[in-house]
């Protein structure tokens, strides 16, 4: 008989620690090869982790609802097969391979609105830093008005003295139990003139919602965990980014032209349906390489600026909620491989089979909101990136043309597109300049080309 250590596996480059969600097996349960164990979840996906060997499991050794460090063992399981272990206990080589599919969602941080002075350094700028802080930490931190120079003084009991969610929280219970020093101020003569005081510094100021009213009349549903990250980052990303939002109609005659008469041949030809949007993401592609400052991010004041172009698109669950699989290198992908990829993950998006790396890294997000029948949107920022694109319905009107014999009306495809954005670093000329160009691209679409 031989003890192997269930290993909290890595989820992404920038995940160092995950929640354990929920135990599938209690102590005593016997488990199979590669059955799932426990459900675990992170800033960006949930997961469920696999256990590596057959056997028993032993020993649970943290709780539901206990953060873990990537890395730790979880769980102890006994196996009859001679398995390898350090002189310390732990399993060799038994960390699961998280190849399994897990239910995703974009990245997402659980944040409260908090408008901080000028005068204190953001804890969001812990890049600086030499010591390591989680996301979770950081958020605790930027909530609670605490800058960068106090983070960097709490005692951290985690490893290599990192600070972890219990000792930030245990420091702003201490913080605020100390009453806030007072000063005397010095006797002034009669011949003299008080002190002109300078004025004090700015205080954080917490946005706090308005307290709502039940009433008798009403039913109370419970948010599940991946709506309330979705508003947590909705929340977040609108406090971060101021957003404009810019409108073109455009003709897509030629597009849907051209669909129609394709559309048979190449689901025949490559086993794919071809919807519009891998047609409007290939515009969009374009238009990004035209004008590369859309595909970047903002870290304080750097312009980070993609060079690899991967769009996230938007895609509704059964259940409501929303999830943005990602197409990465999208440049580098002809139509039929763009078709291909949008039907696979959008497929395995809707049935919670995405991976974790499926989910990240994208630089600019498509949504399209006219499958829903909408005209129209005014998407919110996929935080860190800078822009978002809507499409709306595409709808038969009618239009002035322009003729060599004049101007006529006709029934043509139209369609409104939106592009929000963050002004901090796009302007409106920009946006509205982008936007136009997606236009122009869809509009001189070449009704004679091939796929």
């Amino acid at each position: 008989m031989a003890q192997v250590e269930l290993i909290m596996p890595k989820m992404g480059e920038s995940i160092m620690e995950a929640t354990i969600l929920k135990w599938l097996k209690n102590d005593g349960d016997s488990i199979g090869e590669e059955e799932a164990v426990l459900e675990i979840a992170t800033d960006k996906v949930d997961s469920e982790v696999p256990s590596p060997v057959a056997g028993v499991l032993v020993k649970k050794l943290y709780a539901e609802g206990e953060v873990v460090a990537v890395g730790k063992a979880i769980a102890l399981i006994e196996t009859e097969a001679g398995a390898k272990t350090s002189e310390n206990g732990a399993g060799q080589g038994i960390a699961p391979a998280m190849e399994k599919p897990v239910s995703a969602l974009t990245s997402v941080q659980q944040t409260t609105v908090t408008v901080q002075p000028e005068t204190q350094q953001n804890p969001a700028s812990a890049g600086n830093s030499s010591r390591f802080y989680s996301p979770l930490v950081l958020n605790i931190a930027r909530a609670e008005g605490i800058s960068m120079d106090e983070l960097e003084r709490i005692a951290g009991t985690g490893a290599n003295d990192r600070v972890t969610k219990k000792d930030i929280l245990q420091y702003v219970e201490v913080r605020k139990q100390q009453p806030a020093p007072s000063v005397t101020p010095p006797p002034v003569k009669e011949t003299e003139k008080p002190p002109v005081q300078a004025p004090s510094k700015v205080q954080p100021v917490t946005i706090t919602p308005p307290k709502v009213e039940y009433g008798s009349n009403v039913e109370l549903i419970e948010m599940d965990r991946m709506r309330r990250l979705i508003a947590d980052h909705m929340v977040m990303s609108k406090s971060v980014a101021p957003h404009v939002t810019s409108f073109v109609e455009v003709d897509v005659t030629n597009m849907v032209k051209w669909r129609d008469k394709v559309k048979d041949r190449f689901q025949q030809r490559e086993g794919d349906k071809l919807s519009f949007t891998p047609l409007l993401i290939e515009a969009a592609v374009k238009a990004i390489k035209d004008y590369p400052l859309l595909n970047s991010s903002v870290d304080g004041y750097t312009i980070i600026m993609r060079k690899d172009i991967n769009i996230g698109m938007a895609t509704a669950t059964p259940e409501g909620n929303l999830i943005v699989p990602v197409i990465k290198n999208a440049d580098q992908k002809n139509l039929v491989g763009i078709t291909k990829a949008v039907n696979d993950l959008a497929n395995r998006g809707k049935a919670g089979k995405l991976k974790p790396d499926e989910v990240q890294g994208g630089t600019f997000t498509l949504t399209n909101v006219g499958t829903f029948g909408s005209l129209m949107g005014t998407p919110i920022i996929n935080q860190p990136q800078v822009a978002v694109l809507a499409t709306g319905i595409i709808r038969k009107k009618p239009a002035v043309l322009e003729t060599e014999y004049g101007d006529i009306i006709a029934i043509r495809h139209l369609m409104i597109m939106s592009l929000s954005y963050d002004h901090r670093i796009i302007d409106g000329a920009l946006g509205s300049t982008f936007l136009n160009r997606v236009a122009w691209y869809l509009e001189n679409f070449d009704p004679n080309r091939d796929f």
